[in-house]
């Protein structure tokens, strides 16, 4: 009776060993999986949209949004790159230089600047437009010089005066090729003033409208990438 509960007991302690080695063996390879997801998102280099309602998606689920279509475009190439959304409904480029650094806590390759829009429409000054546009330009480029930053054009309605949306327009070529950056001539291109692309408020972009959008600003950000 003794030798049984000895052999019974060898034998529990043996299945309790494998066990114990089995659950190790596994607690080690999920380890090891998610160390190595979380090293290839670290690998992963950004690309930081920062921008007004446009760029945020306005009335659109933020998958519809241009920012998310390059995202899946990116993915579809299998490019190592992460898209970071910063637009925000109604900011102006006083308001975008004011949050900046909290976006620049970590390096983007990769900056797109849309601004300005509200600020044509509100009718501000074209002067500080332009000074907060190269405030932000250049508060990127002093903290990371090597990130590459493309300017999104923009236009506006001659609501102002045909004066103030000619130099509304031109202001952007000016500042891109001042401040050595890329430029997107009109993010809008194709969608701004056709109804079939844009919201019942005419100003933001419908899913289709996202879809142009994203094509253009795909044309002069691949060359950057």
């Amino acid at each position: 009776m003794k030798n049984t509960f000895h052999l019974f007991r060898i034998s529990f302690l043996l299945l309790l060993l494998v066990f114990s080695c089995s659950q190790k063996e596994s607690e080690e390879k999920t380890t090891a999986a998610s160390g190595t997801e979380v090293q290839e998102k670290s690998e992963r280099k950004t690309i930081l949209f920062f921008g007004n309602s446009l760029t945020a998606g306005y009335g659109l689920e933020d998958y519809e949004a241009f920012p998310a279509l390059i995202q899946q475009k990116l993915d579809s190439l299998d490019l190592a790159y992460q898209v970071i959304n910063g637009g925000l409904s109604g900011e102006t480029t006083a308001s975008g230089l004011s949050r900046l650094d909290w976006f620049l806590e970590e390096k983007p390759e990769i900056f797109i600047l849309e601004l300005g829009g509200n600020d044509g429409l509100r009718g501000i000054s074209l002067d500080e437009t332009e000074k907060n546009l190269r405030g932000i330009i250049n508060a990127v480029e002093e903290k990371y010089p090597e990130t590459k930053v493309l300017l999104a054009g923009m236009q506006i309605p001659p609501n102002m005066g045909q004066a103030y949306t000619d130099e509304f327009r031109e202001m952007y070529a000016e500042i891109a090729e001042d401040e050595d950056v890329a430029l997107i001539p009109f993010l809008l291109e194709g969608v701004a003033g056709d109804p079939e692309y844009n919201l019942p408020d005419g100003i933001h972009p419908t899913a289709e409208g996202h879809q142009i959008v994203a094509e253009t600003v795909w044309q002069y950000l691949e060359p950057l990438l």
